[in-house]
């Protein structure tokens, strides 16, 4: 199947779903792919894409601090609560697990497997009113997978 019939079809699953920001952003690559600039933009998208998408998402994710609407006293607040501690171990193991799956995905090589997270991240994205952030992790926890297999395999 062509480029442009997958794209399509992640698109018409999107807007079935009401994934919002996977319709825009599949939207965006075919109508790209269609006026034939791909050649010009996908480069520049695949070498840069996820480093601005990480800006954005930190700045979007710091925002209540910049505007004043999280202070030192609510920072202070929040860690003196179990919910506060567990954030942070928790953001603190799901941020590594993304380092460890965007190695995975780039630096090793192991992009194959992006098909399948992308048809999960749709589909949950679509049907299940996730978000569709999960692929560095999801890579991550299949590099996690893969270690405990390996141990057990000897």
């Amino acid at each position: 199947m062509g480029s442009e019939l997958i794209l399509l079809s992640i698109f018409i699953i999107a807007v079935i779903g009401k994934a919002n920001t996977v319709a825009i952003a599949t939207g965006i690559l075919l109508g790209l792919k269609l006026i034939r600039i791909d050649q010009y933009i996908y480069p520049f998208l695949e070498k840069n894409g996820l480093t601005y998408g990480i800006i954005i998402l930190v700045a979007a994710i710091l925002l209540p601090i910049a505007s004043g609407k999280i202070t030192s006293d609510g920072i202070k607040e929040i860690f003196a609560s179990w919910i506060g501690i567990a954030a942070f171990a928790l953001s603190f193991f799901t941020t590594y697990l993304s380092g460890r799956g965007l190695d995975f995905l780039t630096v090793q090589g192991h992009s194959d497997v992006m098909p399948a997270m992308i048809l999960g991240a749709v589909i949950a994205t679509a049907f299940l009113g996730g978000v569709p952030v999960g692929p560095l992790i999801t890579s991550g926890l299949l590099v996690l997978l893969i270690k405990i297999v390996e141990v057990f395999k000897g």
